[in-house]
């Protein structure tokens, strides 16, 4: 049987977003079940929430992949996007909003607004997206609606304005009163979701009567006409009011704050309806794509020409990999052929479903504005954009964040290498802020990520779902050799055995080059000799530098001149001459000084104020020289720069440091010389290394 479609008008889309351990996953629960989309209502710490699917999700609590749920209320579907608060999965957060057409974020009641809050009430602005507050999770301890309001628009300013206020809190928290209607509803603590309406206290009555009236006057603010009513009549008349709080919470002037405890099933359903009344439905904005190379806007209506945006891909071991899209503009039927505007190809579709976590839901068509998904694409990925056959529309997709982490990783079977690969492949479709890549020094296999959690889970990934188990270390740093002064030397390669034998002299000068690479200049003048044997003096000292002569590790930024040699009429050869080159070097090198760099990285640490003191005196004690510094609100932007070997283990210590609220970014910036009493150890673990291996 099919599910049910629905019209552009009667859809809306709208992201949960906030800072992890607000309650989305249980906000969600609950709403599903109070829509009768479920019979029960499932719980994060049972594992059996239709949007924490994942066998990781369940194991840590916690979200790590944006999943979609939907509800019908009063016949309009609620496409939910529920995200992951996790900075490190702060992209997959955004590849959410970018198909959404409002957001819900959800902050603690106990904890207040935090740094998520902040990242995705920066990324929901970015966009214009309209944005309403639930704070949540109001019947624990310490819980405060006053408090936490108070900090919002400490933070974001007066827009910020209840559209609720609370019937008690902690565990005498019941209901709430709505601004809105005037009424007051409860309901009981069995988690059933039954509300009932009810007198509002005695003693809320003026707090409810003056929060009414400041929403009034902000409704009334954002439109002359509302204004020039509410000051002849005092008052807006019930249409009126509602007709100009969703026009000002779309024109983000407004953003509305509800009060609620998601996992007791307090107060879910008037946010339910407040989704449906003040969210926006898809044709409220145009979506940009280049077309043809112009910049144009996407009408989101069923006339207009097929777009779809890819925001998240779904490895199931059953059903293969799972494209889901937001449908910009048009509509699409099973079985179509498309282009894939991104990578240049196309596809045919093949079956659409709408999607209940990991449940698909069998539709002939997807309408303009509509959510849904598709199986078994064979050559899209995350952030893709399809049209028509023989059309270039491109929507822009979220930027991929650089890795801030990265570990070295291996197989424990050796057989297993094809298969880890493999594995790696499929992960990388779910995920694209994984980088997998070979260093082509170290010969290491590298996995990077956003932090050490993520990496940690896509090991525990690669064992459950894929059989693979892998080895994790720390990687190894790709130090440089380079030379501080010049040298010359003649050397001679002479071997006789028998018959022909080899001979090759040659005479070069070694000088720093520091900056400029390596650099080969011939200057030999005469025959001494031939012409074709000269390349592989230069192949032969090459070889050699790909060594260096204090720890193995590549010299760079070094120039030779080739001086003089001899030659044999018989003995000479190619191979005799890359022998004598390489001689040649490591002669000269070991006179010419040579002295170790390191990698130096330019990072951005993303600090609250009152952890300063004990980051920079971390940056300090890793050799690091801070640069400068920029303060916006209650978070100060440290740039520095940094030596990579002491910025392995910097991800832990930082959330250490600032309680998973600071974050960093991180690029390589140039090499630079290692300090002579650091030289010295490494270079004897170079030896020790060599010596192991050698035995």
């Amino acid at each position: 049987m099919s599910a049910q479609t629905y019209t552009t008008d009667n859809i809306r889309n709208v992201a949960i977003i906030g800072h992890s351990h607000t309650g989305k996953t249980s906000l969600v629960s609950a709403m599903l079940f109070d829509a009768g989309v479920v019979n029960r209502l499932c719980k994060v710490d049972d594992g059996n929430t239709t949007t924490d699917f994942d066998e990781d999700e369940q194991e840590r609590k916690i979200t790590i992949n944006t999943a979609v749920a939907h509800f019908d209320r009063s016949g309009t579907k609620v496409n939910l996007i529920d995200t992951p608060g996790y900075g490190i999965y702060t992209t997959d957060a955004l590849q959410g909003l970018r198909v959404a057409d409002a957001a819900l974020m959800l902050v603690s009641a106990v904890a207040g607004p935090e740094v998520q809050t902040d990242k995705l009430w920066k990324a929901a602005a970015a966009s214009e997206l309209p944005l309403l507050f639930a704070v949540n999770l109001l019947d624990r301890d310490r819980a405060s609606f006053s408090r936490t309001v108070s900090a919002l628009q400490h933070k974001y300013g007066r827009e910020v304005i209840p559209i609720q206020l609370p019937i008690g809190e902690e565990s005498s928290f019941v209901g709430i009163v709505d601004l809105v209607s005037g009424k007051a509803y409860t309901w009981p603590r069995d988690e059933s979701g039954k509300a009932a309406e009810a007198a509002i206290p005695a003693e809320m009555a003026d707090d409810v009567a003056a929060a009414r009236e400041a929403l009034i006057e902000m409704v009334a603010e954002q439109d002359e006409a509302l204004m020039e009513t509410y000051l002849e009549r005092g008052a807006l008349d019930p249409e009126t009011f509602r007709k100009g709080l969703k026009a000002a919470v779309a024109a983000r002037a407004l953003c509305p704050v509800f009060a609620l405890a998601g996992g007791k099933n307090i107060a879910v359903q008037p946010v339910m309806d407040a989704l449906v009344d003040l969210a926006p439905s898809p044709n409220w904005r145009p979506f940009t794509a280049s077309v043809a190379g112009e910049e144009q806007h996407l009408e989101a209506s069923v006339a207009a020409p097929f777009v779809a945006y890819i925001f998240k891909t779904i490895s199931d071991p059953y059903t293969g990999r799972i494209s889901l899209l937001r449908v910009l503009s048009g509509g699409i039927a099973s079985d179509a052929t498309v282009a894939n505007a991104t990578r240049d190809g196309s596809e045919r579709l093949g079956a659409l479903s709408v999607i209940q976590g990991k449940e698909l839901e069998h539709v002939t068509e997807l309408p303009a504005g509509d959510i849904g998904a598709v199986p078994k694409l064979k050559d899209t990925h995350t952030g893709d954009t399809l049209c028509p056959p023989k059309k270039s529309i491109r929507v822009a997709a979220v930027p991929i964040p650089e890795a801030s982490i990265s570990f070295a990783l291996e197989p424990k079977s050796k057989g297993d290498e094809d298969k880890l690969a493999a594995a790696l492949a499929r992960i990388r479709d779910e995920d694209p802020t994984i980088a997998v890549g070979r260093d082509p020094q170290t010969k290491e296999m590298l996995i990077s990520g956003t932090g050490q959690l993520h990496v940690e889970v896509v090991v525990g990934r690669l064992k459950k779902r894929y059989k693979v188990d892998v080895v994790l270390h720390q990687p190894k740093v790709p130090y440089r050799e380079t030379i501080t002064s010049s040298f010359d030397a003649t050397t001679r390669h002479k071997k006789q055995t028998g018959g022909s034998g080899q001979f090759a002299e040659c005479r070069i000068s070694m000088e720093p080059n520091r900056g400029n690479g390596y650099e080969f200049v011939d200057k030999i003048y005469g025959g001494s000799i031939s012409q074709g044997y000269r390349p592989a003096v230069d192949k032969g000292i090459q070889e050699a530098a790909a060594r260096g002569v204090l720890a193995g590790y590549p010299m760079v930024d070094f120039k030779v001149t080739l001086l003089d040699g001899k030659e044999h009429s018989v003995d000479s050869s190619e191979m005799a001459f890359k022998i004598a080159g390489r001689k040649a070097f490591r002669e000269c090198a070991a006179k010419c000084h040579p002295t170790l760099l390191e990698p130096i990285m330019q990072i951005e640490a993303y600090i609250p104020d009152e952890c300063m003191g004990d980051v920079m005196g971390d940056l300090n004690s890793r050799r690091g020289r801070v640069q400068g510094m920029d303060t916006e609100g209650d978070i100060t932007t440290v740039r520095a720069q940094v030596p990579l070997a002491e910025m392995l283990t910097y991800a832990a210590t930082l959330r250490s440091i600032t309680g998973g609220r600071g974050d960093f970014h991180m690029e390589f910036n140039r090499y630079d010389e290692v300090p002579k009493h650091l030289q010295e150890k490494i270079i004897a673990a170079a030896g020790k290394h060599e010596e192991e291996e050698e035995e």
